[in-house]
């Protein structure tokens, strides 16, 4: 499935101040039976969202008007626990294109870069930066920058770098999943294959 290149992101930024988010926590287990990765987003985090009579929890923060954008911030350890994609999926569908933390999950970090959500990895320092930047002004804008890899806290100018995969990096600023990158060679493979003995 393509998805919306990624070059450079500037966005307003969603704090969820909780260490050790696992995916059970992210999508709850009895919403994995859909095969599309449609209408996740409306059960992201659903137990932190809704009460048992499906009115929302004043105290969550996405329903917290306060915050909106296209950038999660969560605490260390963000997506541990099962390696479900929907997780990455309802993250995406939800509306957030970056995820930010001080450490994630392997499997939640490459499910994430599957799918055109940019795992952004951070100091603790960096991302306590982030977080009180936000709590002091919640219109604080954060720069995503992918072809430099770096990420920005607009007001203040303070910035760090972080680490992506060649290969993933190459796939998100074109907007492409595997299939795609695949894709786009079929003449390169087609005359490799023309070469073959066999």
């Amino acid at each position: 499935m393509a998805y919306d290149k990624f070059e450079i992101l500037t966005s307003t930024a969603v704090p969820l101040h909780i260490e050790n988010v696992d995916t059970d926590q992210i999508i709850p287990a009895r919403f994995l039976k859909a095969t599309e990765r449609k209408g996740f987003g409306d059960n992201l985090f659903r137990d932190w969202r809704y009460n048992n009579d499906d009115t929302p929890k004043e105290d969550f923060v996405l329903n917290d008007t306060t915050y909106k954008g296209k950038i999660l911030v969560g605490g260390k350890n963000f997506g541990s626990g099962s390696s479900r994609e929907h997780a990455a999926w309802a993250v995406y569908d939800y509306g957030f294109r970056c995820v930010v933390s001080s450490f994630f999950a392997d499997i939640f970090r490459g499910n994430c870069l599957n799918i055109g959500v940019l795992p952004v990895q951070v100091s603790p320092e960096f991302l306590e930066k982030i977080f009180k930047a936000v709590a002091t002004n919640p219109d604080t804008e954060i720069e995503i920058n992918l072809p430099e890899q770096t990420i920005t806290i607009k007001a203040s100018g303070a910035s760090e770098s972080f680490d992506i995969n060649t290969y993933k990096k190459e796939n998100m600023l074109n907007g492409y999943d595997d299939i795609d990158y695949l894709t786009k060679m079929t003449s390169e493979i087609q005359e490799f294959a023309a070469e073959r003995p066999f």
